[in-house]
């Protein structure tokens, strides 16, 4: 492949203009040449806004993967497509990158992996909040071993009222579910980086749909509609891995609570903690005193990685696109993300038995 890449984007939505296409669109070696999305009249407007001027549109995501000249696709459809459309890109040659969550089921998602793995093409998983200033200083942090074993962490994804209410995002059958699949994806995915331990053993989990069925509620974006609300308002998941170690991931979209973070994680390990909440905190035990690090992030960025004025959005996606053109493994790897979508499945299938959910 030439140092040029040629990117399509499937779904030309609320992510798709407001993540993908502007980070995209500052890379120079991108060229953005076609567009795709069933109402015909977003994906013009995404291409005159973004595109090249011969910029093709299509309604048909099939047709678009049958144009040979594509290198990467970008899905950015509601969850329920995810896993045909990334198939399809596979096979027909081209590397993609999935908005999360990988899937709407961990099935799909293997199928996913499974893809990437028999074409030989590159698969990576939209989790942004790994490229904040934070999370990668954070990252280094762990992976210095400066915390020891991380033995216990909790991932938080909690917003007081802020009920997405547009397009599927309370359509169960679309979306797979509410909070948890929406943004405790978030919050688990940094947790598991951040441990390096993508391997549960458990997990026990509760879903509530108390809020979701109140009308003319305080919210963010407006008022929902109860007869369209048919995901839960929160979700909660006690999960233990093989070592021993476990996570505690909370999630709502609405819920009477002050103790509002959404896509951060708190870290206990044998050397030291850290958490997200307040800033970036560490603390441990040094002579014989307890002490407590505030990590100073300026806008200048961090010195781990090149791009000192680069957002979440556009560090992940320069990342990616070098990972295809200098052949290197993208940040988020696929087997990565398809633990994730099981623990998330795993949360919602305890929380409808009441039972704990056991991994071979």
């Amino acid at each position: 492949m030439s140092t040029n890449v040629n990117v399509a984007i499937i779904g030309c939505g609320g992510i798709a203009n407001g993540k993908h296409l502007p980070s995209l669109k500052k890379l120079q070696q991108v060229n953005l040449i076609a567009f795709c999305d069933r109402d015909i009249e977003k994906a013009k407007l995404a291409a005159a806004e973004y595109g090249e001027a011969d910029a093709a549109v299509y309604t048909d995501y099939k047709e678009l993967l049958q144009n040979s000249s594509i290198d990467v696709v970008h899905v950015c459809t509601p969850n329920n497509a995810h896993a045909e459309i990334s198939i399809a890109a596979l096979e027909a040659g081209k590397h993609v990158m999935c908005e999360k969550p990988m899937a709407k089921t961990s099935q799909e998602a293997k199928a996913m992996l499974d893809a990437a793995e028999r074409t030989g093409k590159k698969l990576t998983i939209g989790y942004q909040n790994r490229f904040r200033q934070d999370s990668q200083y954070l990252h280094h942090v762990c992976k210095r071993g400066d915390l020891g074993e991380v033995y216990y962490a909790k991932a938080h994804a909690i917003r007081r009222r802020a009920v997405p209410t547009w397009g599927v995002f309370l359509d169960e059958e679309k979306q797979g579910g509410g909070p948890l699949i929406d943004i405790g994806t978030h919050a688990l995915d940094l947790a598991l980086w951040m441990m390096n331990n993508y391997e549960p053993k458990s997990v026990m989990g509760t879903t509530f749909h108390k809020l979701g069925k109140k009308a003319n509620a305080a919210n963010a974006w407006g008022s929902w509609d109860p007869e369209k609300f048919t995901v839960e308002d929160s979700a909660f998941g006690f999960i233990t891995m093989k070592n021993g170690a476990t996570i505690v991931l909370e999630s709502s979209w609405a819920l009477n609570s002050l103790d509002v973070d959404e896509a951060k994680c708190s870290l206990s390990g044998t050397e030291g903690g850290a958490d997200m909440k307040d800033g970036l905190r560490i603390n441990g035990e040094e002579f014989g005193k307890l002490y407590t690090t505030n990590v100073e992030l300026s806008n200048s960025g961090v010195a781990f990685y090149e791009g000192d004025t680069e957002n979440d959005a556009d560090l992940e996606a320069r990342l990616w696109i070098e990972s295809i053109v200098n052949d290197t493994e993208p940040v988020v790897k696929p087997n990565e993300a398809l633990v994730v979508t099981q623990i998330l499945e795993a949360i919602y299938e305890s929380a409808k038995t009441g039972k704990a959910v056991y991994f071979e």
